[in-house]
């Protein structure tokens, strides 16, 4: 556990130190019950409040729960109860709970055998005010208290004959062994969802998905102290194998590396088998003959499941000891991972079941790697393609057009040099008009680094682009100081005021634009409003009525729906249109 963690725990305890001291004062003011009436009680219980006070003021004080302070609190929980109990007898006395919270303490901060020696520690204390009572140096105390004219202690010591005591002692150790038994068995199982975790953070799609492979087996190399692992999968369509090798060497971090299948690999990785994970290992006492242990699809226990697999990768790896783990990727991919010479530390059948639960857990997240880099790849493909179709019916065209139209100029100008001017004042506005395609393509193709803090200059800078290049009057307007919107909000609303600039400047000969960003009533406000021709209708459209009526732009309609807001057009034919994008706060975008 780290720092933070630790702190917290001892935080918990302290607390509950307080609320148990604060009861059992109480209790015992209501219904003493077996407990005899004394100053002595009450002063050391109101004693045992006034430390679990100050030991939980100094928890929240100290930024940091040291080993030596947390074996000074453990030390006086463990005298506390073996000196508060002289005072009480019998089995409802509430100072029985004392021993359950010192034992379920040690079992939260550590474990099985610590509990225990806490548990072996408290009884030994109250062996020793056993032997104390036998030997009568209670009634010595008390004799001196009454010379002083003091109170006497008034202490019971029935529970402290030896019979009683010895049940007492073996009831502690039998708590203890089942408080620190829990709280093992609760610390491995968070520590197991800790490892697979750690593992589930290595699968990103921006490593790819070798990076992928190579983060995770080499988290499966230092779990299991190893330094050779091999992944051989299989492709269900054309059924080629593909074989994996990871190797570390000390102090290094893992290499991923593809080796070349050889036609017997099929046979000697994927083989089939009745269990899922399998660990064997060569048995000395047997001729160094393998031994295993495997684990079915279900979890069920599978002894000496079929060795004929192990001599064909012995004779090619060279191990002592294997540990496999099957694993299927949707329908389209399975296979196998080997471990070998693993270092195992707990029960075998324990350890095959997590790493069938991590490769379980794991492998969905691989997949999705790879199913994600699969559509990237595809997507780049169609935008790709997108671009190269642009070139082609845009750019292209018309340079292939200015082309014929210089040569025909240049044929002419002897003849008819009155055409030429007119001719080179045309070519010069269409080539104006390419350039500021290209440039617009150019726009789209690049990837927009924008988040709250940079979107308003990003957006002011566009506008003041748009004027220059096309000579519109363009205004970029903000009503907003700090910007909290989220990361994928920023890139859709950069993308849809780039789309409506191009749209004006293609289809709305205005003279004039307005690009204004606002927030109020819980949302964000982008407002493109110019003074062209407008759209085919007249009127106020809503996002739903716009995609009933299959009118408006598509593209700002998609991206609007991609940040769950609404776009809104009004539109006046010959006197403008305006825009109005609303994104509500509390929504982030399902997707960039």
């Amino acid at each position: 556990m780290g720092p933070g963690e630790i702190r917290r725990i001892e935080r918990w305890l302290a607390t509950a130190r307080v609320f148990l001291a604060t009861a059992a004062l109480t209790a015992i003011l209501i219904d003493p019950g077996e407990i005899h009436p004394s100053i002595w009680v009450s002063g050391l219980l109101s004693f045992y409040i006034g430390q679990s006070v100050v030991t939980l003021l100094l928890l929240r004080i100290r930024q940091e729960s040291t080993l030596a302070f947390r074996l000074v609190v453990h030390g006086a929980d463990i005298l506390w109860p073996a000196l508060i109990s002289v005072f009480a007898t019998g089995q409802a006395n509430p100072f029985l709970l004392f021993f359950v919270f010192v034992l379920a303490a040690a079992a939260y901060r550590w474990g099985l055998w610590e509990t225990v020696g806490t548990a072996a520690m408290t009884v030994l204390l109250l062996w020793i005010e056993s032997l104390v009572f036998h030997f009568g140096l209670v009634n010595w105390v008390d004799r001196a208290l009454a010379q002083s004219h003091l109170f006497p202690l008034q202490v019971d010591v029935t529970d402290f004959e030896p019979k009683r005591l010895f049940m007492r002692s073996i009831s502690l150790l039998v708590l203890s062994f089942l408080l620190g038994y829990l709280a093992e068995q609760q610390k491995q199982l968070r520590a197991e969802k800790a490892v697979i975790a750690r593992a589930l953070g290595k699968a990103r799609v921006e490593t790819g998905m070798v990076g992928t492979l190579q983060e995770i087996a080499g988290e499966l190399l230092s779990i299991y102290d190893t330094e050779r692992l091999v992944i051989v999968s299989q492709e269900e369509i054309n059924r080629r194998v593909f074989v994996g090798e990871v190797y570390r060497t000390a102090g290094a971090a893992a290499v991923f590396q593809w080796l070349e299948p050889a036609p017997s690999d099929r046979e000697r990785y994927l083989y089939d088998s009745a269990v899922t994970t399998c660990y064997a290992w060569r048995n000395a006492l047997e001729g160094s003959r393998f031994s295993a242990l495997g684990v079915d699809q279900l979890g069920t226990t599978v002894k000496n499941p079929g060795l004929e697999f192990l001599n064909s990768l012995s004779q090619k790896h060279g191990f002592h000891s294997l540990m496999t783990v099957a694993f299927q990727f949707g329908r389209e991919w399975h296979g196998r991972l080997f471990l070998f010479d693993p270092a195992l530390t707990g029960d075998v059948e324990e350890e095959l079941r997590f790493l069938q639960e991590l490769v379980r857990q794991v492998g969905p997240a691989v997949y999705n790697v790879l199913l994600l880099r699969r559509l990237r790849l595809r997507a780049g493909a169609v935008e790709r393609a997108r671009f190269a179709r642009e070139l082609h019916d845009g750019a292209v065209q018309s340079l292939i057009a200015v082309e014929m139209q210089v040569d025909v100029l240049r044929r002419q100008s002897a003849t008819k040099p009155e055409l030429v001017i007119t001719e080179l004042g045309r070519i010069q506005a269409l080539l104006r008009e390419e350039v500021l395609k290209l440039r617009e393509l150019m726009q789209q193709m690049k990837t927009l680094d924008v988040d709250s803090k940079k979107l308003m200059a990003l957006l002011s800078d566009t506008v003041e682009r748009f004027q220059r290049e096309t000579g519109i009057t363009a205004r970029f307007s903000s009503e907003v100081e700090e910007l909290d919107m989220p990361q994928q909000v920023c890139r859709e609303v950069a993308r849809i005021v780039q789309e409506a600039l191009v749209n004006v400047r293609k289809h709305s000969h205005a003279g004039q634009v307005l690009v204004r960003l606002a927030a109020g009533n819980g949302s964000w406000n982008v407002t493109i409003e110019d003074d062209g021709r407008g759209f085919p209708f007249s009127g106020r459209l809503s996002h739903a009525e716009l995609d009933a009526l299959r009118k408006g732009p598509m593209v700002i309609k998609e991206r609007v729906r991609l940040i769950e807001g609404e776009l809104t057009i009004e539109s006046n034919p010959g006197h403008g249109s305006r825009l109005e994008i609303t994104v509500p706060r509390q929504k982030d975008a399902v997707h960039g």
